[in-house]
């Protein structure tokens, strides 16, 4: 199998896994990865993540010129954002996952740092997460708020709409938002019992550590 052949093959595993635990359903989510000639593989518009055929993922070559598959996501703004301004990024995957955006809509949702400080995995997968204000989904001022944040984040939430994360690597990026969307299922179920989060000083050792972005 080529390395296309198995990226391909992949995207497809991971997003079927997500769809099939209920962290994205219907035809919503959507997920790019990089591949080794500097081109994306993307997933067609209205497709679902339970259903997604490797030979049917929208092909774009170096120069962003779509070459083969069906029509990409509309939200290809807020994708092409991320690699614009992230040199690291390999893969971006956005989910409609229940409990991220349920937070997102708390009248006290912090927008510089979303996710409270409850686990070390989050601080260590995601950094700070930027909250970004509601725009309509497809919206290309989605993909300029990103770019408005200079690659200094890795993880976007929207509001009312969904998360967005990139990493080094499509099963990075998977791993990430499944984090993300864990620690908001906690900050829900312990909403209003005033649970014992870490300290500045222990989220402060995580990302010395972990040599995590945190701006």
């Amino acid at each position: 199998m080529s390395e296309e052949a198995h990226l391909r093959e992949l995207m497809c595993l991971l997003a079927k896994s997500m769809f099939d635990r209920g962290l994205t359903g219907g035809s919503t989510g959507n997920i790019s990865a990089r591949t080794s000639d500097g081109g994306l593989l993307v997933s067609p518009t209205g497709s679902c993540f339970g259903r997604l055929d490797p030979a049917r993922l929208s092909r774009f070559d170096d120069k962003g010129l779509l070459i083969s598959g069906d029509k990409p996501t509309k939200e290809m703004p807020l994708h092409s954002a991320f690699y614009d301004t992230r040199s690291t990024a390999g893969a971006v995957v956005h989910l409609h996952s229940c409990h991220s955006v349920a937070l997102s809509m708390m009248p006290d949702a912090d927008e510089d740092d979303f996710l409270p400080h409850l686990t070390p995995y989050a601080i260590m997968k995601l950094g700070k997460v930027k909250l970004l204000p509601f725009f309509m989904p497809g919206d290309a001022a989605i993909g300029d708020a990103v770019k408005g944040l200079a690659g200094k984040r890795s993880a976007v939430m929207l509001a009312n709409h969904g998360p967005v994360v990139a990493a080094k690597d499509v099963e990075a990026a998977c791993n990430a938002i499944e984090e993300l969307e864990d620690t908001a299922r906690l900050a829900i179920l312990t909403r209003g019992h005033n649970p014992k989060g870490l300290s500045a000083a222990q989220v402060q050792n995580l990302v010395t550590k972990f040599d995590v972005e945190w701006e």
